[in-house]
């Protein structure tokens, strides 16, 4: 070949700047490079030139990289000349297509130079020599370059789907241990005949390794083995080094072949059974698999009975693959990492309901012993009253608190069942009317005669009411009102609460429903919560397949909340609702097993004001004595109980004895997600009420005979 020689480039792209790049990287080769900033140029530029190859920019304004290739496919001269598409990214749809247009690769922005240079070399060989040949052998030499070409876009096309099988089944699971197994598998017998994919932790040790082969009789076999097991023994060396230094090893002939089970079945107590035959390892290709600075695992491909080795592209192939597998493996370990946090949060949040609500118990308790005395010295009546509304509060937030964990996590369950929603908002808003009251804010409700029927959880229903109610009561100042309006358009129900207060800005409208929002943003905090309101309320409306929105004209100017809810045929009957009087509730005993003494005995004073007769007992086990010996009808019984015995094991102990079937047990417990009432429920409860206990709540639990209380007293 006459070093005169030289062979066109076209280099196609709109952007001047890749362009330069283009010409940077490729100028040693010494070629003609000729560029082109659209499609029509480079297809003005193969009608005058002959290239030895195209680089091709797929994303260009007008006609793009891919409909210029079919243009220059069209036409019989230029018809095999190589394309390489030069992208940013690729869909599957457009590879396909570029494929089917004879594109014989693919090469990602940022190009890698000395990459680029090697796959343009090869084609600017390929195209001098047929040049220099052609004279001689025309016909022919255009049937080779076209099956190289063909070639090349198969091995291309086999290799991108070999990786995109590859990503789609790592990126099928967040499990890291499920990830290594998948890896391990996919590589057999693509790239080796036995794939190794060696667990490395956090602290950089190795750990167990998941192994894949093909057995004797063609079975895909699996195994995972320690770091010292006898299958890793011939390439422990090799998985070591790797992870010292942090780079591909590539070894040939690396000694005996591993001992594999033949088949699927080991040996004797689980041992492998040794595979025949005189295979060695003839090449061995082991990879780290990092990411974002640590190596998360090792890849190890070993080829030994199919008498293959690993040539330049199986190892161009593995580091793609590897790169890809680190990355699925770095967000196994976040996503995982997540969770624990997630988990370990939800523990705390746990907790701390729990140890918040124990000291809050006797807290209540003493202020509903205050109330049961009747007329007390007006200034001990208004620092009663003080420390009861503050209790409410600090009950109301930790509420909150645990209700938005558990719907950011998917755990709130709802309760469906048939509503009227015009009495469940007449009762709500009853409910509420004394805590405006309190505030000098007056209360209106607009509600149509008919019942307007919902499917839905009522005790969810009513705390969205009751939410939107005391958030209007925080932000509108004394002497303004509210106003609660229920209609019916169309198919949908509409119920809107309308507030004379502090309105919102538009920048505040549109955050409103975030959770720990607030508009209150003062450094005094006199509005307090946590901003959790109005984010349940979104959470819980949009359960029920409904939706919030929140509108306002601006501050002062008041703030209107509309909640939208498909309705669903006509409600069920009214029930009665349950309304306890002071002298309502006939006298029972009843048995407190508490070991927190300040709960205790408020609460057994408690009783005795309110004419029950009442026996304490500290622990699980005088707890089952004094059922025995006092033959209670009711018992109230803490669950986290001292002494080795706790409410949960007291509750099975009494289920177990005939003779006390009928005595009602009752849960007091300061934890109150699902699945501590599930355990109360399994346990032999027949109600769980939540730590500070509505003494109102308990007597209408007591009242009614364990029928389950509207807002959720009972189970």
């Amino acid at each position: 070949m006459s070093g005169e020689e030289r062979a066109n480039i076209l280099l196609v792209d709109d952007l001047p700047a890749h362009l330069l790049v283009l010409q940077t990287v490729l100028e040693g080769l010494g070629q003609n490079l000729i560029s082109a900033r659209s499609g029509e140029e480079a297809l003005r530029m193969v009608l005058e030139h002959d290239f030895a190859v195209i680089l091709l920019d797929i994303n260009m304004p007008g006609m793009d990289g891919l409909e210029t290739a079919e243009y220059i496919r069209r036409r019989k001269r230029s018809a095999h000349v190589p394309i390489i598409f030069v992208t940013a990214y690729a869909d599957e749809v457009h590879t396909a297509r570029g494929y089917s247009l004879g594109a014989v690769d693919y090469i990602f922005a940022p190009v890698a130079p000395e990459v680029l240079r090697t796959k343009v070399q090869v084609f600017v060989d390929l195209h001098l020599m047929t040049q220099q040949v052609r004279h001689q052998a025309e016909e022919q030499v255009a049937l080779a370059h076209e099956q190289a070409a063909r070639t090349a876009a198969e091995n291309a096309t086999r290799r991108f789907a070999f990786l995109a099988e590859a990503s789609t089944a790592l990126s099928s699971t967040f499990d890291y241990g499920a990830n290594l197994a998948v890896l391990a598998r996919h590589v057999v017998p693509g790239l080796a005949d036995l794939g190794v994919v060696s667990r490395v932790d956090e602290q950089g040790r190795l750990g167990p390794a998941e192994l894949a082969w093909t057995g004797a009789d063609g079975a895909a076999c699996t195994l995972t083995a320690e770091p010292g097991a006898a299958p890793l023994a011939g390439l422990a060396d090799a998985i070591h080094s790797c992870l010292k230094f942090g780079r591909m090893l590539h070894l040939v002939n690396a000694g005996a072949w591993p001992s594999l089970p033949a088949g699927g079945e080991d040996g004797p107590n689980g041992t492998p059974r040794a595979s025949t035959g005189e295979a060695t390892l003839r090449s061995v290709a082991v990879l780290p698999l990092s990411a974002r600075g640590h190596t998360l695992g090792i890849l190890t491909l070993a080829l030994g009975p199919s008498g293959r080795s690993h040539d330049a592209a199986d190892l161009a192939l593995a580091g793609d693959l590897a790169a890809r597998a680190a990355t699925a493996l770095d967000n196994a370990r976040l996503y995982q990492n997540i969770q624990h946090e997630d988990q370990r949060k939800n523990e705390f949040l746990a907790m701390l309901a729990h140890e918040l609500r124990n000291p809050l118990a006797p807290m209540r308790n003493a202020v509903g012993v205050l109330k049961a005395l009747g007329t007390l010295e007006p200034n001990v009546a208004k620092f009663r009253d003080m420390i009861d509304r503050q209790v409410t509060h600090m009950v109301r937030l930790v509420d909150d608190l645990l209700d938005m964990s558990r719907l950011a996590r998917g755990k709130i369950l709802l309760r469906h069942e048939r509503l009227d929603l015009t009495r469940l908002v007449r009762d709500t808003v009853e409910d509420y009317r004394s805590l405006l009251a309190e505030h000098n804010v007056g209360l209106e409700a607009r509600l149509p005669d008919e019942p307007l029927g919902v499917s839905g959880d009522g005790t969810r229903l009513s705390q969205v009411l009751g939410n939107v109610l005391h958030n209007a009561s925080k932000f509108t100042p004394a002497g303004g009102s509210v106003t609660v309006e229920l209609r019916a358009e169309s198919d949908i129900a509409v119920l809107s609460v309308r507030d004379t207060g502090i309105g919102m800005e538009p920048q505040m409208l549109e955050r409103v429903f975030e959770t720990f929002s607030q508009a209150d943003s003062s450094l005094d905090r006199s509005r307090g919560g946590l901003g959790l309101g109005l984010s349940l309320v979104r959470g819980l409306v949009e359960l029920h397949g409904g939706n919030v929105q929140a509108a306002s004209a601006g501050l002062g100017q008041g703030t209107e909340i509309t909640i939208r809810l498909r309705l669903a045929g006509s409600p069920p009957p009214p029930e009665q609702r349950i309304v306890v009087s002071d002298d309502e509730t006939s006298a029972q005993r009843v048995l407190l097993i508490e070991d927190n003494t300040d709960t205790a005995e408020s609460m057994r004073i408690l009783f005795s004001l309110t004419g029950h007769q009442i026996q304490v007992a500290h622990t699980g086990l005088a707890g089952l004595e004094a059922v025995r010996s006092f033959g209670p009808q009711v018992v109230l019984c803490d669950i986290g109980l001292p002494g080795g015995m706790d409410g949960y094991a007291v509750a099975r102990a009494i289920r177990r004895d005939t003779s006390l079937r009928e005595v009602r047990l009752i849960a007091l417990s300061g934890y109150g997600q699902d699945e501590d009432r599930r355990r109360s429920r399994e346990a032999g409860f027949d109600a769980h009420l939540i730590k500070p206990v509505d003494f109102l709540d308990l007597r209408r639990l007591l009242s009614n005979n364990g029928t389950t209380l509207q807002g959720g007293v009972g189970q």
